[in-house]
């Protein structure tokens, strides 16, 4: 038997295949059109992230570029850009009226050298000096450990302690938080010294809760009981003897911090060892 030949569409069943064909063809064509003006407007939104990055980028370092490389020193800030404690309340009498990049060296010192200002005592209060960054992870590390024994140490005078704070960490920071902290605790300097060492030490210890703001940094001076430095900080007015402590510290190769100095002798690990090194060394004047 022949087999019987295929069923033809009829005219109808055509008609509504050739619909159901446009149909499927018509909703793919609107979702690529709608996927499409979907890519265009993220693209839009993408291409103007960018400029406002960019522009960012430009504002931030136009601010940077701005800081004088000449200004005025801090109450109590020496040659080196360093501000010393000879009590938890008092600052060693200021060197320095006025600071300038231009009597910086050109090259650094070869690497190991001790840097000016650092020197043995045979007798007296021990002499620390501190390289700090407040931007410092293990700054704060070792500021939070070391706190009460720097304190009692001062107010016993069995040391003095010179901070060099510089600002070596602003390029971590979009608001420039080194150089406007160090600039804060210069200003507490030179307006309420009694207040220095608290401010440094609050600076510290909310080091984790990440960078403040210009009214975070007046509310902490407040806190610690310094006077009004408002516009001290607002106007960055010690921003250039930040940026010449930085330099400085640049120039005496010093390559991290914190790098502390006690009696003339570097520390290797200042956050674990530093009260052991300046206690055998208070030992050593008996």
């Amino acid at each position: 038997m022949a087999p019987a030949s295929a069923r033809r569409p009829t005219k109808a069943e055509r008609t509504r295949a050739a619909r159901e064909t446009e149909r499927l063809a018509r909703e793919e064509r609107e979702r690529r059109a709608r996927r499409n003006a979907l890519l265009a407007r993220w693209g839009v939104v993408l291409a103007v992230l960018v400029i406002v990055a960019v522009v960012a980028v430009v504002v931030v370092n136009s601010v940077r570029g701005t800081v004088p490389d000449a200004g005025p020193a801090p109450r109590g800030g020496n040659e080196q850009g360093g501000i010393t404690l000879v009590s938890p309340t008092d600052l060693e009498q200021a060197r320095a009226d006025d600071v300038d990049l231009a009597v910086l060296p050109d090259d650094p010192v070869a690497e190991g050298t001790i840097p000016d200002g650092v020197a043995a005592r045979d007798d007296g209060p021990v002499q620390v000096v501190a390289y700090v960054d407040v931007n410092c992870v293990f700054c704060a590390d070792f500021e939070t450990r070391h706190a009460g024994q720097i304190r009692s140490w001062l107010d016993a005078g069995d040391i003095t302690f010179e901070y060099r704070t510089v600002a070596y960490l602003d390029r971590n920071s979009s608001t420039d938080y080194s150089s406007r902290g160090a600039n804060a605790a210069a200003c507490v300097a030179d307006t309420t010294p009694e207040a220095f060492l608290a401010f440094n030490q609050r600076l510290y210890e909310r080091h984790g809760e990440g960078d403040l703001d210009d009214a975070g940094l007046l509310a902490l001076a407040d806190d610690a009981g310094a006077g009004d430095i408002d516009s001290c900080v607002e106007n960055g007015t010690f921003r250039p003897w930040v940026k010449y402590t930085t330099e400085a510290a640049k120039a005496a190769a010093v390559s991290g911090t914190p790098t502390v100095y006690v009696d003339g002798e570097p520390v290797p690990n200042a956050v674990s060892d530093f009260d052991t090194v300046v206690q055998e060394h208070l030992d050593g004047r008996d």
